[in-house]
């Protein structure tokens, strides 16, 4: 499965779509879970559960690549807390790590188990993925940058601020780390 790429999407997310399809155009098989449908009637924890199960099935291997973005890397992050460290090559975009506010535009997102992820940091207890990169925009407000890169700082993970950015990072940059991360 060396030309195939597990990717998990943001909430209701397609893997033949955006991101997906950059990933696919870059000669990859795309596999993983589409955050809609089916998927979405799940309870969290049985999302977390399929996640941590595809991994360890049929992406255990140094050589793998993983891309998770927003949501699907909450998912990705969490099943993490019930298996070992990850091997493979994790590609972590706007990553939503708890709760969050926007004081500019009253906005508020909280998802299920807002302060698992934290609290596990806060404890020692979160077994860190062993080659993971996490990139989020500065005006980010729905990962919550700040947030984001305290994160990054207490499990060593790599952390790169993207300057002028929201949630959504530019087709351009992305662009760019899908090319080094795939190659």
């Amino acid at each position: 499965m060396k030309d195939t790429a597990y990717y998990l999407p943001g909430m209701g997310g397609r893997l033949n779509t955006g991101l997906g399809r950059g990933i696919h155009d870059r000669g990859y098989k795309v596999v993983g879970r589409e955050t809609r449908g089916d998927f979405q009637k799940y309870s969290f924890q049985d999302k977390i559960d399929l996640v941590a199960n595809d991994l360890e099935q049929h992406f255990w291997y140094e050589e793998a690549k993983v891309i998770v973005n927003s949501f699907g890397a909450y998912l990705f992050l969490h099943a993490q807390l019930q298996i070992k460290p990850y091997p493979g090559n994790v590609l972590i975009l706007s990553p939503i790590i708890g709760g969050s506010n926007d004081d500019k535009t009253m906005m508020r997102f909280y998802p299920p188990r807002a302060d698992v992820l934290v609290q596990a940091v806060k404890d020692g207890v979160f077994p860190c993925p062993l080659f993971a990169q996490i990139h989020v925009g500065s005006e980010d407000w729905q990962s919550g940058p700040e947030g984001v890169v305290s994160f990054g700082d207490a499990t060593g993970m790599q952390v790169n601020l993207v300057e002028n950015q929201g949630h959504m990072l530019s087709i351009d940059y992305v662009g760019g780390l899908l090319n080094s991360h795939l190659d």
